[in-house]
């Protein structure tokens, strides 16, 4: 591409500077001829006329015009010959008197014009150029024809030495151009050449080439725009390949998750099968095999539930925020009993947008963990209020807390701040994750803070509201 632009720019700086030094050279050489034709037109005019006056001078004194002609003519042909222009006179197409260096025959070559009329050609002989008048003298003495010959062979060689002068500093400058022209296009697309190179480093997996930004140019938005690029894929690469680690796992938790209460069934069905018990073993053995089967069959809800979010349709209808609350605290009042927990709400807006069955069931799993984190004695607060202007709903305990690393995945599928104590209370590591697409799906942000032996707030704010 370089190589194209520089011939191309090469070659249409010479066509115009080279065209522009011939057109310029040519109007000049027609501008010097044009005013020498005139000066020629108009000194044939003047002699033709002078030499008329002088016959009819002698004509007069009764003097026969032909026998004096010659001595009339001369004066005319020395002072004029020492100008280079040559004079010759001729009565009816025979030549009188003549000064002229060329071969006769070249200068008869233009017709002898009618009276009151003049033809103006251009004569070469051997290395010289000539301009030639022919016209006949005023009445009554057109049988008369005067022939003008004015020399421009220095104006002619005058103008060659000029021409040949404009092109020889034609062909320096352009010298010169070409190698400025190539200096220039090196450094204008130098920033192409590193766009290039960058675009090789990032074929091959190096994200993080960028390139060096210099001046304002199109070219330098361009370096800012592949660098923007290359930021934003760099980007989507990091994103993806934590969505990678994400869903691996996701599977490895998974299939541990799985495991344990199939193993826990498949053990006790075994034990079953081989082993003489008495019914009261039987008894435990199926509690134990009902009690794994559940949670299996909570693992499987809470992941249709999960699809169902993130591909179901979800109607919005006006939720009302005192029944939303009063509901959640009636479905966790006998657990927060049980604990010793003391569970109250409070709420500073009466409305909001949504589905009250999802905001609820989020609510619920907020306020449960926040239950299970509390010691006896703890307290619970769920509070609808306003925030910077935004509708708010905070669930806040003064629970045990947890560290920052834990606040960083407790919305990953089945995390478990305490595993031992979910798991012995049936949970499945999914609620944060289903509360967290419950607030995507309602245009809001689940975020949490927390302290070690403080406790744990959670936020969902309605941006949208």
């Amino acid at each position: 591409m370089k190589l194209k632009t520089y011939f191309l720019t090469l070659l249409l700086f010479l066509l115009f500077f080279n065209g522009s030094i011939l057109l310029i050279s040519c109007v000049n050489l027609n501008s010097n001829l044009g005013s020498i034709r005139e000066r020629c037109l108009g000194e044939q005019h003047f002699i033709a006329t002078a030499l008329a006056q002088d016959l009819n001078a002698v004509e007069n004194r009764g003097t026969a015009t032909d026998s004096v002609v010659g001595t009339l003519f001369q004066p005319y042909m020395d002072y004029y010959g020492k100008q280079h222009v040559f004079l010759k006179l001729s009565k009816e197409g025979h030549p009188l008197y003549s000064n002229m260096p060329l071969n006769e025959s070249l200068s008869d070559q233009a017709p002898i014009p009618q009276a009151d009329k003049r033809v103006l050609s251009t004569v070469k002989w051997k290395d010289k150029e000539y301009i030639s008048v022919v016209g006949r003298l005023p009445a009554p003495y057109t049988a008369y024809a005067l022939t003008y010959l004015y020399d421009i062979s220095e104006t002619m060689h005058s103008w060659n030495q000029v021409t040949r002068i404009l092109y020889s500093s034609g062909i320096t400058i352009s010298l010169l151009l070409a190698v400025c022209l190539l200096l220039l296009l090196n450094h204008i697309f130098r920033p192409l050449r590193q766009i290039s190179l960058a675009s090789q480093n990032i074929a091959q997996g190096k994200y993080d080439n960028r390139i060096v930004v210099t001046g304002r140019d199109e070219l330098a938005e361009m370096a800012k725009s592949f660098n923007h690029m290359a930021e934003e894929i760099q980007n989507h690469i990091s994103q993806l390949a934590r969505q990678a680690e994400q869903k691996q796992y996701f599977i490895d938790n998974f299939a541990h998750e799985m495991r344990t209460p199939l193993t826990t069934i498949y053990g006790y069905a075994e034990y079953i099968q081989k082993i003489a018990l008495t019914e009261e073993e039987k008894l435990s053995a199926a509690g134990y095999i009902m009690s794994e089967s559940r949670r299996l069959q909570n693992i499987a809800y809470r992941l249709l539930d999960l699809a169902t979010l993130r591909n179901g349709e979800i109607t919005f209808t006006t939720v009302n925020i005192p029944e939303l609350l009063r509901g959640t605290a009636q479905d966790l009042q006998q657990k927060a009993a049980e604990k010793q927990v003391k569970l109250k709400y409070d709420y500073e807006y009466e409305s909001l947008t949504g589905d009250f069955e999802l905001l609820k069931s989020l609510l619920v799993n907020l306020a449960d963990n926040g239950i299970k984190a509390c010691c006896s004695g703890g307290s619970v607060q769920i509070s609808a209020i306003y925030e910077a202007g935004q509708k708010v709903i905070t669930v806040k305990d003064n629970g045990q807390g947890m560290t920052e690393e834990q606040l960083c995945h407790i919305t990953e599928a089945f995390y478990r701040v305490d595993k031992a104590r979910s798991r012995a209370g049936g949970g499945a590591g999914l609620g944060l994750s289903l509360g967290k697409e419950i607030a995507a799906r309602h245009g809001a942000e689940l975020s949490f803070s927390s302290q070690l032996n403080k406790g744990t707030t959670a936020k969902i704010s309605f941006t949208t509201q």
